[in-house]
């Protein structure tokens, strides 16, 4: 640990007079920090001189994000605007670390389109670089692993994953299928819609983009899922499915490794994962907008439904914690909606030191306080630092 971080870590904090959200149920008393560890929660009332009095604030897990969008829009905030690389990493640890999240899983996508109009290229090896090298020097404030959003419908694929070792913190292998028409973008329109403001391109390139990625899908479709597969497996990286539309996208999915499904697109394939026990992961702008942009099932009607595990802030970071204030007003329970956002994600990525607040469990903790149905952070610690 360099000297500047261990400034910043105190041997110890104590957070007193607070409602903390454990696994199953809230406390009242006081929660205290060691060592980067979560050491005590007492429940005794006994006042603590040398605590900070949070007044009856709430006291969660730090919140844990599988798949956010956020660094790819640092990295082009507008379309054909291009950040420097460095840069958008520091400003997407910031925000994260301020919305209360305390581990994210960075997704980069591999696998690209090297010919026509609307062609995109490969960027995921370099960016993990810059990150790499933030994490090594211990310049970031929250723990980050990266999340390889594995594109089938692409040319570039097998070089791209080939490029990614042991050694570069990779957590999760996604396998995606972006061709138009299906899956996601089932409604051509709304796709249409989508990838033209998305991009800044005309009718005619748009039509190039969906021509190209058609015949990219059939010629190498096969051979790259089987690439991601493998890739995941070398990398001891959790599989992960992509817009699962059908039973049968279900099946093959489980049948391939892949226990977590990343934003099914109908009640039908959601209730194929639960049959399978394949976690079933939702967007926060879905839930909180009440409707996917796309035109896919809500994330509501499958909380209703019992078809929810986790949730993911998805391309909005601060929705991440007020999605689950929505869900604990929608089940009467919130230590059950916090779980969508902590610990539910740390078992489906195979996290065992984080995602609950327990004695020995990484000093990752936010506070906040309810106003109204929004839920205003107020601190936030990750190993033990106060980041937020």
């Amino acid at each position: 640990m360099s000297a500047m971080s261990a400034h910043n870590v105190p041997p110890e904090t104590i957070l007193s007079n607070a409602q903390i959200i454990l696994e199953d149920e809230v406390v009242r008393g006081t929660l205290v920090l060691r060592d980067g560890k979560i050491a005590q929660i007492d429940t005794s009332g006994t006042a603590v001189t040398t605590a900070e009095d949070l007044g009856g604030g709430f006291v969660a897990s730090g919140l844990i994000e599988l798949h956010t969008d956020n660094l790819e829009r640092h990295l082009e905030p507008r379309p054909g605007v291009h950040w420097p690389k460095g840069a958008a990493v520091l400003a997407h640890d910031a925000e994260m670390a301020g919305c209360g999240v305390t581990t994210v899983f960075d997704a980069m996508r591999v696998g690209s389109l090297s010919t026509g109009r609307g062609k995109y290229a490969p960027f995921a090896r370099d960016l993990a670089d810059y990150l790499l090298s933030f994490i090594r020097c211990d310049k970031l404030k929250i723990k980050h692993l990266i999340h390889l959003r594995a594109e089938i419908c692409a040319h570039t694929l097998v070089d791209e994953l080939a490029a990614f070792t042991d050694q570069d913190h990779v957590g999760i292998v996604s396998v995606m299928d972006h061709t138009p028409g299906q899956r996601q973008f089932r409604d051509f329109e709304k796709y249409k819609t989508y990838i033209m403001g998305k991009r800044g391109i005309d009718e005619a390139a748009f039509q190039t983009l969906v021509n190209v990625s058609i015949k990219a899908r059939d010629e190498f479709g096969a051979t790259n899922e089987n690439a991601a597969c493998a890739a995941a497996a070398r990398l001891g990286a959790v599989m992960a499915s992509h817009d699962d539309t059908t039973v049968g996208h279900v099946e093959n999915s489980a049948d391939r490794g892949m226990m977590l499904a990343e934003f099914p697109t109908t009640i039908e394939a959601a209730r194929a994962c639960r049959e399978r026990g394949v976690a079933i992961m939702m967007g926060a702008p879905n839930l909180m907008r009440g409707e996917s942009h796309s035109g896919n099932v809500s994330a509501l009607e499958l909380a209703l439904q019992d078809l929810l595990d986790v949730i993911s802030s998805d391309y909005v970071p601060a929705a991440l914690l007020q999605s689950a204030l929505i869900l604990a007003k929608l089940w009467g329970d919130l230590p059950r909606a916090m779980r969508t956002v902590s610990t539910n994600p740390a078992i489906a990525a195979g996290l065992q030191d984080r995602g609950r607040i327990a004695i020995g469990q990484r000093a990752d903790v936010l506070c906040y306080e309810p106003i109204g149905d929004m839920g205003v952070i107020t601190r936030v610690i990750s190993d033990g630092k106060i980041v937020a």
